[in-house]
Parts: C-alpha cells; structure tokens; sequence
C-alpha cells in the first residue's frame, strides 16, 4: 500500500483513493465500525479496496483502526470504505456513545460475584 522506504511512503496515500478527497459518506466517523458483508469482491477493484476488505475479513475494524493498519491516513480510510459500502461490499455502524458503554467497576464487581458464588 504506502510501503515506506527511509521513512518516506512510495506512493502517496491520495492516489490509494483514485484521487479522491472526500468520502462519499460524510458521517463515517474515526470511531465507525466497519464490517464485510462477506460479498464476493468484483473483478477490478482497487488494490487498496482490497487490502481493506482483507482486513475486514477477520471481524469488525474501527476506521481508525483501519487506519493503523493499512498504515493509511483515516481521511483515505473513510474514502476506501464509502465507496465499499455504496458497492455494498462493507457495512458501517455508528460507535457505542459512552453513555451507552458498560461502566467496567460494574463488571468487574458482578464478575467478583459470580466467582464468590461458585466457590459458595
């Protein structure tokens, strides 16, 4: 993809886009959660549609995640991925609001109870 040789990428990571420098989907966010929809790729598809769908291939990726990964800018991520999900080859989600996360003292407290319980 942007394979790096003395710290400077080989190929600029806007042409991993076509060119293009804004996604097609405004509302994918650093935190959206993409997924395959595990359709057959078309023949022809960009070498960096690919390298995503292969990531996504072994579960749910963050768009920042994603990023990480295939050592890509997350404004190409959200690019590569709007153009995935109007092909219907990827899906997305909005991320959990934290309002809606579980508070980890919670679980942690009920764990310690259900290990309390089988020793009883």
């Amino acid at each position: 993809m942007t394979g790096r040789r003395g710290g400077r990428p080989l190929v600029p990571a806007y042409l991993s886009t076509g060119g293009v420098a804004r996604p097609s989907r405004p509302h994918l966010e650093r935190l959206s959660v993409l997924s395959s929809t595990r359709t057959v790729a078309p023949a022809g598809l960009p070498a960096a549609q690919l390298a995503l769908l292969d990531a996504l291939d072994d579960g749910s990726l963050t768009v920042v995640e994603a990023a990480a990964l295939l050592r890509l800018p997350v404004s190409a991520i959200r690019v590569l991925a709007g153009e995935l999900i109007d092909r219907e080859l990827a899906s997305s989600r909005a991320p959990i609001p934290p309002a809606e996360r579980f508070d980890p003292d919670l679980l942690k407290r009920v764990a310690d109870g259900l290990r309390a319980l089988k020793h009883t």
